[in-house]
């Protein structure tokens, strides 16, 4: 009697062969965890972009013509448009610094995620008030509105970034990178500041959001430099 093997394509996937890692090298059966146990970062990454990618969308979306075609009614758009601007720059900030903050990342675990979710939940509400502040000529109330959705994504991003510090350790080469981090301490500072003045000086508010946008876009290569730095040692210890 001969006996006849199916070929692997036609084998069920629990049957198929496993490489070394012991993924499958064939079917839809979904790879396994490395094997340090933690979750890969490519994933969260391209969701948090995507995520960002929405939120300009829908600022964007929120820039309507003018009715009338004189520069007055396009001066009336004056303050929609600024706010928008001003928007634009600190989800742009954010995504910035998100992308340095994963791309020293080694390691990502489930706190990680969640962490990453709440900040994505504070800049999912800077359309909203991005809009509703622009709509009323920065008003006292949505400019303090503002401010306090600024403040909680401050505080969202640096519980993100000491939640990746717990997880890649002490001395890591991002926490060597991040360092005292003034610009982190100062922020959250000014924006309840701000806040605060927003209910009788909002145009002080404002001003006081622009600095912390400009503060933020003067370039910081820390985390560049380590990992560059890291890079290098690891091709001079690299066997072969």
């Amino acid at each position: 009697m001969e006996l006849v093997v199916a070929p692997p394509h036609c084998l069920p996937d629990r049957d198929r062969a496993a490489d070394s890692t012991g993924a499958p090298t064939g079917g839809t059966l979904p790879p396994p965890r490395r094997r340090d146990g933690q979750l890969g970062k490519g994933r969260i990454e391209a969701f948090s972009d995507g995520v960002i990618a929405i939120i300009i969308t829908i600022m964007v979306l929120e820039l309507r013509p003018p009715e009338g075609t004189t520069l007055e009614a396009l001066r009336e758009l004056g303050p929609i448009f600024v706010s928008y601007v001003l928007s634009f720059v600190f989800v742009g900030i954010y995504w910035n610094n998100h992308h340095h903050l994963f791309q020293a990342a080694r390691r990502v675990n489930g706190r990680v995620l969640w962490a990453n979710l709440h900040l994505l939940f504070w800049l999912s509400l800077v359309p909203f008030v991005t809009a509703w502040m622009g709509e009323n000529h920065f008003a006292a109330l949505p400019t303090a509105a503002y401010g306090v959705v600024l403040l909680l994504a401050a505080i969202a991003y640096w519980v993100l970034q000491q939640v990746i510090i717990a997880a890649e350790g002490k001395n890591s080469i991002l926490a060597a990178a991040v360092g005292s981090d003034w610009k982190g301490k100062l922020s959250p500072l000014l924006y309840v500041i701000a806040v605060v003045s927003a209910l009788k000086f909002p145009v002080l508010a404002w001003a006081i959001y622009v600095f912390v946008a400009v503060i933020w876009l003067v370039p910081d290569r820390r985390i560049e430099r380590m990992v560059a730095a890291s890079d290098q040692v690891g091709r001079v210890l690299r066997p072969g």
